[in-house]
């Protein structure tokens, strides 16, 4: 695991750094469950090459109210963190506050993005009154793009059809890494493409509305 937070708070604009991030909830569906944890790890890139900076990364988990009620066993079983982990974790605010300045203005990645930024929107704007800065893009979108034809669908379709192994499937901080490196895989594809930087990565997975 990574620690709680670690590395540097981000630059006010930092062109070179994207930030990959996965979630832990206590449910499946992102306009009534809670955020239990979350991480994210930098990926950085000059325009021809990119790579993990795993000492920019970050990690937390949340602790949940005391009126949250009993949480799900079959939930505890996908993610592992336990009543006990739950209860230990980061008052939200101090824990959404570290991470939004971890975040900066920094894009964020991740694969089908938007349970993890339906998530988050809710617990920021519910906590600190606000969301968060950055803008968002869907790695699940890039691949579509750059793999069209191909069948796979979801992370672990993905993984596998690529060779990245995750260490444990459905704890954020393993989903993030992994996610990290699917993109990393897609990434001299997306040179190919021509893309430099986040813009023309964004470009990039709009046009999978033109592929749907």
């Amino acid at each position: 695991m990574w620690p709680k937070f670690l590395g540097r708070k981000a630059a006010a604009t930092d062109p070179e750094r994207w930030l990959v991030l996965d979630v832990e909830s206590s449910g499946l569906d992102a306009s009534t469950d809670r955020l239990l944890a979350l991480a994210a790890v930098a990926v950085r890139h000059d325009g021809r090459r990119a790579w993990i900076d795993l000492a920019d990364s970050f990690e937390t988990v949340l602790q949940q109210p005391a009126d949250a009620g009993s949480p799900d066993k079959s939930n505890i079983l996908v993610h592992g963190i336990g009543v006990a982990a739950q209860g230990r974790g980061i008052e939200p605010a101090a824990a959404l506050g570290r991470f939004e300045g971890f975040i900066g203005k920094s894009p964020l990645l991740g694969f089908h993005v938007e349970f993890d930024r339906r998530l988050i929107d809710r617990a920021t704007l519910g906590i600190l009154g606000r969301r968060l800065r950055g803008p968002w893009l869907d790695i699940a979108d890039i691949a579509a793009v750059l793999r069209p034809g191909r069948r796979e669908r979801s992370l672990d379709d993905w993984l596998g059809a690529c060779g990245i192994d995750c260490a444990q499937r459905h704890q954020a901080t393993a989903d993030t890494l992994a996610t990290a490196e699917l993109l990393l895989h897609l990434w001299p594809g997306a040179r190919a493409e021509g893309v430099a930087d986040f813009r023309g990565l964004s470009r990039l997975a709009a046009r999978r509305r033109w592929l749907s």
